[in-house]
């Protein structure tokens, strides 16, 4: 039985184009993709019509509009090692971190033709900014691209209204302040007026929207429930999902030791479902169909569960599977499958009725960046710079492994024509 996939974030604000890839997870926030020419190999050499190096360190996926790719980017400036000493005395954590003297937050735009880089502009500038995680950038939020405008978050250094066409900044908001211990994850996403943002830190957690128009707090919701009192299993750097469900808009929110639903206008809370057992840092954001919603707990006892959505009624558990779980990779629907790669590089599809594994299979590589489905195909990247094209369906069939110059934690992008990927070294347009 093929389900359809729910979600209207974006959507429901715009009328999207065939080339618009205005988000993180595509038009529909859940990695599905419309094109039609995708070679079935490529490389450095090959399928490549142009290929531009990028300024600075981010792991934002590029988001396309009409001509033009927009992508974030830090510029950094080490802290000397006396500073990052007296820095870290702070740091309640043993993960292998960054300290930086200062970083400069930048939006990035290439010509979706010729590839050539058209603006390079300053949004923030943060001094003495919190640590990050060896594996993050200071620019891994992806921004969201609406109306002319494109929205970029960065954590507690703070959210950045630009005007694509004058290249002006329109607001800035850099109120909302937590310690994120590996530095910001979450990307922002767009419902209506209300642009949403968690803010899941080890000192304080909770989900916040800014009024699109000036920037101002519309609403700030803490998280409630029970979570682990230790302030590192308290963390979480999840993106969430507006579904439709019984009726009306939910707004699906990964956290540490719960999933939340709220009402995406007024951030009220809906329900909650405890995850049953330890779960924190997610980076990974849920998916639903018109009757379940997917989504890994991450760290701690990983798993992935299902959910049986009614509106505003708490959710059921419907299934539960406790192998392979991804802990910074989506998970991603085609069909009758969900499909998920953990950071090892085992690439799962289960049944999403019944959480059965219908097969597991090991792609090679260590894997942060999201699969997309394209043209009924898989597309995973790797840290390894590889991309794995797998094709959808019950029997595993990979279809190629590809290779460029550079590892990949952002997530592949499109516009109908070609696929857009995003190195730690430069922007691709690949296509046939």
């Amino acid at each position: 039985m093929k389900l359809t996939i729910f979600c209207c974030a974006v959507l429901s604000t715009l009328t999207l184009s065939a080339a618009d890839w205005p988000e993180w997870r595509g038009p529909s926030g859940q990695g599905q993709a419309v094109i039609a020419r995708l070679p079935d190999t490529f490389s450095e050499t090959s399928h490549v019509t142009w290929k531009t190096d990028l300024p600075g360190r981010g792991h934002s996926t590029p988001v396309i509009s009409g001509d033009v790719i927009w992508m974030t980017t830090a510029i950094e400036k080490a802290a000397t090692p006396e500073e990052a000493e007296r820095r870290l005395k702070a740091n309640t954590g043993d993960q292998p971190v960054v300290v930086l003297a200062s970083v400069n937050l930048r939006a990035l735009a290439v010509d979706r033709i010729s590839g050539k880089l058209l603006h390079d502009l300053e949004l923030l500038g943060v001094k003495e900014p919190q640590w990050a995680h060896q594996l993050n950038s200071y620019a891994s939020p992806t921004p969201v691209l609406a109306a002319g405008r494109l929205y970029a978050h960065f954590g507690s250094f703070g959210t950045v209204c630009l005007d694509t066409a004058t290249q002006k900044i329109l607001w800035k908001n850099q109120e909302l302040q937590v310690n994120h211990e590996n530095g910001p994850g979450s990307s922002p996403v767009l419902w209506q007026n209300r642009l949403i943002v968690h803010f899941d830190g080890s000192d304080a957690q909770f989900i916040a929207a800014f009024d699109t128009e000036t920037g101002k707090l519309a609403w700030k919701t803490a998280r409630s429930g029970e979570m682990d009192p230790r302030p590192q299993q308290k963390k979480a750097y999840g993106t969430p999902l507006v579904i439709q469900s019984g009726g009306i808009p939910v707004l699906v929110s990964p956290a540490a030791s719960n999933l939340y639903g709220y009402d995406p206008m007024t951030g009220k809370e809906l329900w909650k479902v405890p995850y049953g057992g330890l779960g924190f840092s997610m980076s990974t954001p849920p998916v639903a169909d018109s009757q379940r919603i997917y989504f890994s707990t991450a760290f701690g006892k990983s798993k992935v569960m299902a959910l049986k959505h009614h509106g505003a009624a708490v959710p059921e558990i419907a299934w539960e599977n406790t192998r392979n779980a991804p802990k910074m990779c989506a998970p991603v629907l085609h069909d009758d499958l969900l499909y998920y790669v953990d950071d090892g590089g085992i690439l799962s599809a289960v049944d999403v009725e019944t959480g059965e594994a219908i097969y597991r299979e090991r792609l090679g590589g260590k894997f942060s960046s999201s699969p997309v489905v394209v043209d009924g195909k898989i597309l995973i990247g790797s840290r390894e710079g590889v991309v794995s094209i797998v094709k959808a369906g019950r029997t595993f069939q990979l279809l190629s492994q590809n290779t460029l110059d550079g590892s990949i934690m952002a997530s592949p992008a499109t516009d109908g024509e070609a696929l857009f990927i995003r190195t730690d070294k430069a922007l691709y347009r690949i296509e046939k």
